[in-house]
């Protein structure tokens, strides 16, 4: 049996493909947002409920792991990768490619949020694209917002903290358009976009519509993920590995 770590879009074509190929599934998400139609098993709101994700290994029969989570998913990530390294079997990381600035674009990449909160500084209006903010970068944001920085945040599930007063929540889940992309920008009079680095096609509308604006993008850099077995940025690629383990686990 194979454990599908999801809640992308990668993971639930990934599923589809899998499931096409003969490979028993299990597919879980941590339902923040809405229940996957994936055609197999589906195991919603985390691991803890069922003991953690080593007790799920052993209850399940877990065979391997595929991690295909969502790129800045560093904490499940590496519990995968400790699970599967205690249980003795493989897990492997679908990753899908980072997105490319290209001829027109002002993109400042920043390692982590204390240098992007420091390059926010100068400016009067920003679009905040990124999720799950902890609160301490919502405290630098409330002292950004106190010398009178307007900032709205787009998330597709409530914020874990309470947001500063001054801040507009916007809720929406992607994809998005470059139409509607440029007209929030256009609305809000937005002069700075802070993007994580996710890839995929969903949410690039508005790097396209920061783009033909000129409206710099602070990018916050991918987090640094552990490989177990190996990673993937190819579907291809990864189906056939996992085909090929499934042969040999089977004989």
């Amino acid at each position: 049996m194979l454990l599908l770590l999801g809640g992308t879009a990668d993971a639930r074509q990934l599923a589809v493909a899998l499931v096409g190929a003969g490979i028993p599934l299990i597919y879980s998400v941590a339902g923040l947002v809405r229940r996957p139609d994936v055609p197999c098993q589906v195991i919603s709101g985390g691991f803890a409920q069922h003991g953690g994700l080593p007790a799920v290994i052993e209850q399940r029969a877990i065979g391997a792991i595929l991690d295909a989570t969502h790129p800045y998913a560093a904490q499940m990530s590496r519990t995968a990768v400790l699970a599967a390294r205690e249980q003795d079997i493989p897990c492997w990381r679908f990753q899908r490619p980072a997105w490319q600035a290209g001829e027109g674009d002002d993109w400042r990449d920043c390692e982590d949020w204390p240098e992007l909160l420091r390059v926010l500084v100068p400016y009067q209006s920003v679009f905040l694209s990124a999720w799950l903010l902890s609160q301490e970068v919502l405290e630098g944001l409330a002292l950004l917002a106190a010398r009178g920085q307007r900032q709205v945040l787009r998330t597709a599930a409530a914020p874990q903290h309470a947001l500063p007063e001054s801040m507009n929540w916007v809720k929406a889940i992607g994809p998005f358009s470059v139409q509607d992309e440029a007209a929030l920008l256009e609305q809000y009079g937005v002069d700075a976009l802070v993007s994580k680095n996710s890839g995929g096609e969903a949410t690039r509308a508005k790097l396209i519509a920061a783009r033909a604006r000129r409206i710099p993008v602070l990018m916050l850099s991918r987090p640094k993920l552990e490989v177990h077995a190996a990673e993937f940025d190819d579907p291809a690629a990864c189906l056939r590995e996992i085909v090929d383990w499934h042969s040999r686990a089977v004989v």
